[in-house]
C-alpha cells in the first residue's frame, strides 16, 4: 500500500499546475501567440516549465503507487503526458508551439477532471 497523504499532495500539485496553465493560456487563441512576440515566448517557456513539473509528478506517482493508481484511469494517456515532459526537458528547442497549444486546449480539461476525480476518490 502507498502513502495516501503523499499521493494526495502530489495530485494537488498537479491540479494547481494544470489550473495555472489553463489560466495563463485562456486568452491564447492559436499557437502563433507563443511564437510571434517576446511575451508569447515567455508564456510558452512558463507553460513548458509547468508541463515538466506535471510530468515529473506523474512519474513520482507511478513510482510511489507501484504503477497502480494511474492505471485505474485509462481514459488519460499518462504515458504520453510523462513523455511530453521528457520531450520538453531534453529537446526544448524542438518543442512545437502547435503541439503545446493543442495539448493546452484538448488534453488539459480531461486531465483536470480526472485528477479531481482521483482526489475525491482518495479522500
Amino acid at each position: 500500500m502507498y502513502d495516501a497523504v503523499l499521493v494526495q499532495a502530489i495530485l494537488n500539485q498537479i491540479a494547481e499546475a494544470v489550473d495555472k496553465i489553463v489560466s495563463r493560456t485562456k486568452l491564447v487563441n492559436d499557437a502563433s501567440y507563443f511564437t510571434d512576440s517576446p511575451e508569447g515566448m515567455e508564456k510558452l517557456d512558463g507553460v513548458c516549465m509547468l508541463f515538466i513539473a506535471i510530468g515529473e509528478s506523474l512519474k513520482n506517482l507511478d513510482k510511489i503507487t507501484g504503477g497502480t493508481l494511474l492505471a485505474k484511469y485509462p481514459e488519460i494517456d499518462w504515458t504520453g503526458a510523462k513523455g511530453f515532459r521528457d520531450i520538453i526537458a531534453h529537446h526544448y528547442f524542438d518543442v512545437d508551439a502547435e503541439q503545446v497549444f493543442w495539448i493546452c486546449t484538448h488534453q488539459l480539461p480531461p486531465i483536470a477532471q480526472t485528477i479531481g476525480r482521483m482526489l475525491k476518490e482518495l479522500a
